[in-house]
C-alpha cells in the first residue's frame, strides 16, 4: 500500500497532463473554426464545455499538488492521493470526451 503512496499522484499527474492537452487543442481549434459567422468558441455550448474542462483541470491539479506535497514532506497522503487519481482520471476522461464533441467529424478523422 505505501508503493500507492507515491505512485498515485504519479497517476494523477499523466491524467491532468492529458486533460490540459485537450483543453489547450480544443481551445485552439474553437476559436480558428466559424460557423454562423463567428469562432465557436462564442457559443454558449462551446463555451461552457471549455470552462467546465478548465476547472476541471485546476481541481485535479491541485488535487494532485497537494497529495504530492504531503509525499514530499513525509505526511500520510493516501486518502488524498486516492482521490486524487480518481478525479483525475475523471476529469482526464471527460476532457478527452468534450474534446472531441468540440473537434466534431474532426474529431473522429485520423488523417493528418
Amino acid at each position: 500500500m505505501e508503493a500507492f503512496n507515491t505512485t498515485r499522484p504519479l497517476v494523477a499527474a499523466a491524467a491532468v497532463g492529458l486533460a490540459q492537452r485537450c483543453l489547450d487543442e480544443s481551445t485552439e481549434y474553437a476559436l480558428t473554426r466559424n460557423t454562423m459567422g463567428k469562432p465557436i468558441a462564442e457559443h454558449q455550448s462551446i463555451a461552457f464545455m471549455l470552462a467546465d474542462m478548465a476547472i476541471n483541470i485546476e481541481a485535479a491539479r491541485n488535487l494532485t499538488w497537494k497529495s504530492s506535497w504531503l509525499r514530499d514532506e513525509g505526511q500520510k497522503n493516501t486518502y488524498l492521493a486516492s482521490i486524487a487519481k480518481a478525479f483525475a482520471g475523471e476529469a482526464a476522461n471527460k476532457a478527452a470526451q468534450d474534446a472531441v464533441q468540440i473537434f466534431g467529424g474532426n474529431g473522429f478523422n485520423s488523417e493528418v
